[in-house]
C-alpha cells in the first residue's frame, strides 16, 4: 500500500483535500494531519478495523488509548463522563490549543480506542485542516502523535511521509509544525497530575487550577 501526500494551505485548507481525507476516513484508513502541536494520525475511532490498524501502524502497545480530537465542549462532553470543574476550568481557557485531557469515558467510546482502560485523552486542536475534516464526518476522531511508537512525532508532512510511507494512507503536507507539542493532563483522580509537559506547563495549569 503506498501512500499519497497532498500539499495544502494549513491555515485555510482546501476543501477538496478536505473531502478526499474525510473519504479516506470514512473507509477506514488513516490520514496525517497538521496541527498547532505537531502532526496527528487521524482515523475513525467507531471502526474498530481502523483502530486497530492504527496500533499496528504506530506498532503501539493496544493497552494505551489512542487520543481523540473534538471540535467543540458539547462533543467532549458526550464522549466523557463525570466531568469536574477541572475539567471545565481548563478546556475553557487552554482548547482550542495544545492541551489534552485525560478523563473517565462514556460507554459510548468502543473499549478497545481506550486501551481497555475506560479512560480517553481528549483534545481540541487549534487546526482548520483537523477541524474541518471533524465537521466532515459529523464526530470524533482518533488524533494520535504521527510517528512510529518510541520515536519522535514528526513536525513535516514530508518528514511523516518518509518515515510512515506504506503504514498509512495519506498525509496533508501543511508545512512545518513547529514547537514542543501538546501538553498532557490526567484529570481523572483526585489530584490532577502531569502525564507530558508540552507547549503548556505545568505551572501554567496549576495557576488556572489555583493549586498553591
Amino acid at each position: 500500500m503506498a501512500t499519497d501526500l497532498i500539499e495544502i494551505n494549513s491555515e485555510n485548507p482546501e476543501p477538496a483535500a478536505i473531502a478526499r481525507a474525510a473519504e479516506e476516513i470514512s473507509r477506514g484508513r488513516i490520514v496525517g494531519v497538521p496541527t498547532d502541536a505537531l502532526y496527528v494520525l487521524v482515523a475513525d475511532p467507531l471502526n474498530l478495523q481502523a483502530v486497530g490498524r492504527v496500533y499496528a501502524s504506530k506498532g503501539r502497545d493496544t493497552l494505551r488509548s489512542l487520543p481523540l480530537a473534538i471540535s467543540d465542549l458539547l462533543m467532549a462532553e458526550d464522549l466523557g463522563k463525570d466531568l469536574d470543574s477541572r475539567f471545565y476550568i481548563l478546556a475553557r481557557h487552554f482548547w482550542p490549543g495544545p492541551l489534552t485531557m485525560i478523563v473517565p469515558a462514556s460507554a459510548k467510546v468502543p473499549l478497545k480506542v481506550t486501551g481497555n482502560t475506560g479512560r480517553l485523552a481528549l483534545r481540541q486542536a487549534k487546526s482548520p485542516a483537523l477541524n474541518a475534516i471533524i465537521e466532515k464526518i459529523g464526530h470524533a476522531l482518533i488524533a494520535t502523535s504521527a510517528n512510529i511508537s518510541g520515536e519522535p512525532t514528526l513536525c513535516s508532512g514530508i518528514e511523516l511521509f518518509a518515515a510512515m510511507d506504506g503504514r498509512i494512507d495519506l498525509v496533508l503536507e501543511g508545512g512545518l509544525c513547529a514547537g514542543p507539542g501538546p501538553t498532557t493532563i490526567d484529570v481523572t483522580e483526585p489530584y490532577w497530575r502531569v502525564i507530558k509537559e508540552g507547549a503548556i506547563s505545568e505551572k501554567e495549569i496549576a495557576e488556572r487550577l489555583q493549586v498553591r
